[in-house]
């Protein structure tokens, strides 16, 4: 007997319903017919299907690698932030405060003012053909000021420079006298024109494990007591402070590193008495520096073993190493640089409000009233950053840059009895190794003094 059976495959066809095939059983089993051509294994669709999977499962293993090295950067990337931004903020007020802000139309009416009353007292005392120009200067100033408060259409930066360079002009003959530039007849010369090699090179007589530092000559031209004196004042602590100063009576006692005196000007390395940076300058018989974290100035009197001091003018005066001495690397703590030449002392300098530009100021002890005082200050447009030192002569302010590990040069001057700037220079300075903590001028030898990472050199100064 025949028997069909009814029979169900689970084969899936295109329309995705099961096929059923009638069967018809025989010899024990199950015989049928089934039409191939009405279904089939979607083989694409497998391949499609298969390929995608084998694409996510690289796309997620990729994905993997690059979260686990983005894991493993995230520490260095979070200390290159620190990093970066720990060296940025010395210059966040270029945004905040100055280069790229427009200047408050009050504050420039109040430097004005004052510039103008500066202007009527000297010209009371001193009427002649400059003032004049000056007054006539300023008063065109202040027509551009007030056209500014109606339509606010003059560019702020030119009368912003303007400004700077009318304060530099009002400065320059504001207290200084007609023989401002010495009976020196070099100095009626010009700029320097040459520099010769080093013609004294000098271990330090600490060590040159010391590597930062200020030394010299006796700089007071009329000095009695010191006149023939040289110096050595070493940065003992971290290359950054000290409390003591060497002094030779004779050159052939510093060569020979004998018959020397220590003088002791601060208890302590953290002292507010205690130098900070390369920045001393025997004058007389006072070394004069920059004071612990400070803006400040001091005078340590080597007779009466006292300290005076005075405070530097400007907005944000930079120390503790926001505006050191630079080009490519910077010479810690060197904010703050105390100078001298034929016309007395110097602080060069930067400041906050100076966006960072080198400031000059000259500095006179009053004997009678035993003070410091700040006479005069000029600014620049030379970034402090971008020099390696300066130095004063003349009356000039001459800055340096790095060219390689033995040469420096002279390339920039500015020139407080008229207010120009000249940065055409090319003059070379040799070294016997790469960094620079100090360059200081003297005016009675005319020679340029260099501590030279523990090496002491001298050059001297052609005009």
């Amino acid at each position: 007997m025949l028997l069909f059976l009814l029979l169900l495959f689970t084969s899936i066809q295109k329309d995705g319903h099961a096929q059923r095939v009638l069967g018809q059983k025989k010899d024990d089993s199950c015989h049928c017919e089934v039409n191939s051509t009405m279904w089939s294994f979607p083989t694409l669709k497998y391949e499609t299907v298969l390929l995608q999977v084998q694409t996510c499962e690289g796309s997620l293993k990729s994905l993997q690698e690059q979260v686990l090295l983005s894991t493993n950067s995230l520490p260095q990337i979070d200390a290159q932030v620190a990093n970066v931004t720990a060296r940025l903020q010395p210059f966040q007020y270029l945004h905040h405060q100055g280069l790229y802000t427009a200047l408050s139309l009050r504050q420039l009416g109040q430097e004005l003012s004052q510039l103008e009353s500066d202007l009527i007292a000297i010209h009371t005392q001193l009427d002649n053909t400059q003032t004049q120009k000056l007054s006539k200067e300023v008063g065109k100033l202040r027509e551009d000021v007030e056209r500014m408060q109606i339509s606010d259409t003059v560019n702020i930066k030119s009368v912003k420079e303007n400004l700077r360079y009318l304060k530099n002009s009002v400065e320059s003959c504001k207290t200084i006298p007609k023989d401002f530039r010495g009976q020196h007849r070099y100095c009626f010369k010009g700029l320097i024109t040459n520099i010769s090699e080093p013609v004294t090179t000098k271990i330090a007589p600490h060590g040159k494990n010391y590597i930062s530092g200020s030394w010299g000559r006796q700089a007071q031209m009329d000095s009695e007591g010191e006149k023939d004196s040289y110096w050595v004042q070493p940065l003992v602590n971290g290359h950054i402070w000290g409390n003591t100063v060497r002094v030779y009576q004779t050159y052939e006692d510093f060569m020979a590193s004998v018959q020397h005196k220590d003088y002791t000007f601060a208890p302590s390395y953290t002292h507010a008495n205690t130098i900070e940076g390369p920045s001393g300058v025997l004058y007389g018989e006072a070394l004069y520096y920059h004071c612990f974290r400070s803006a400040d100035i001091c005078r340590y009197d080597l007779k009466t073993n006292t300290v005076k001091r005075v405070t530097l003018p400007g907005t944000g005066v930079g120390f503790n190493n926001k505006f050191p001495y630079c080009y490519y690397d910077c010479r810690t703590h060197s904010d703050i640089d105390v100078e001298a030449d034929e016309n007395g002392l110097w602080a060069l300098y930067a400041t906050v409000g100076n966006h960072g530009n080198l400031v000059v100021s000259r500095l006179v002890w009053d004997s009678e009233a035993e003070t410091l005082n700040v006479t005069q200050t000029w600014e620049t447009r030379l970034f402090k950053k971008a020099v390696s030192n300066a130095f004063m002569s003349c009356g000039v302010m001459y800055a340096t840059r790095y060219v390689d590990d033995y040469k420096d040069e002279v390339f920039y001057a500015f020139d407080t009895a008229t207010g120009k700037e000249d940065n055409s220079l090319v003059l070379p300075l040799e070294k016997v190794a790469k960094g620079v903590a100090s360059l200081s001028y003297n005016p009675i030898n005319k020679q340029l003094y260099m501590y030279n990472d523990g090496y002491l050199l001298a050059y001297q100064v052609y005009f």
